[in-house]
């Protein structure tokens, strides 16, 4: 088995450059290497690239910055923040639930999965987009994070205002190119357990976030989480 790069249409084509790169080859070799020695690689393979799969490049509203998916058994799927239906919600998504119940009234989801959330336009992106089981942040410096900067300069070249919400200092640095003369850039502290109450919450991000795109002419973003199917 070895590590294969299949990306939605509209990404591809805006990303060929990146995907044809010799940094890629080299990051595809490193993961075969991983594989071939019977690691345990997450998320699957073929949720890799899902934040691109249910997020398209036209459709993108906002952008939500992680940085390495989860590292645990069953967890990560390729979005950031978000987990597999059936398992346990995180601590600092938990501390997203309690903001957004603050600022928009929206009762805590009882569960992690924010598919929904990328359906509507809201690119779950982590900076790094696998990790070996149980060894967080195994897979930095082997060439995601050139590629997930790739990716926002992407969304930074859109032709239409986009909103970024940038949680802690390392969101922050890895999209301070972004353009705010035309984009949306929100910032705060991280919703970790550790700096949430050092300006995550109360940060008011989701109804600015839903004002901004409604003042541009797009349709807001339902924050509710439904109960997965």
């Amino acid at each position: 088995m070895t590590a294969t790069f299949k990306l939605e249409d509209s990404w591809k084509t805006a990303l060929s450059d990146e995907l044809y790169s010799p940094y890629m080859a080299d990051l595809k070799a490193f993961l075969d290497a991983e594989i071939a020695a019977g690691k345990t690689i997450f998320p699957r393979q073929s949720d890799c690239f899902a934040a691109f799969d249910l997020t398209p490049l036209d459709k993108v509203k906002l952008v939500i910055l992680g940085q390495d998916p989860y590292h645990g058994e069953g967890q990560a799927h390729g979005l950031c923040f978000s987990v597999q239906p059936g398992v346990r919600t995180p601590p600092s998504l938990k501390n997203i639930y309690k903001e957004l119940e603050t600022d928009l009234g929206i009762a805590r989801a009882g569960h992690g999965n924010l598919v929904s959330w990328a359906r509507q336009g809201v690119l779950l992106l982590n900076s790094v987009l696998t990790v070996e089981q149980g060894l967080a942040a195994s897979h930095r410096g082997h060439g995601w994070e050139r590629f997930t900067d790739a990716v926002i300069d992407c969304v930074n070249e859109l032709d239409r205002p986009v909103v970024f919400l940038l949680w802690g200092a390392y969101a922050q640095k890895k999209a301070d190119f972004v353009d705010t003369s035309r984009h949306l850039v929100l910032k705060a502290a991280h919703p970790s357990p550790l700096s949430a109450h050092a300006g995550f919450l109360g940060c008011r991000h989701f109804s600015r976030a839903n004002a901004f795109l409604a003042n541009n002419g797009m349709e807001p973003i339902d924050w509710q989480v439904p109960t997965p199917p």
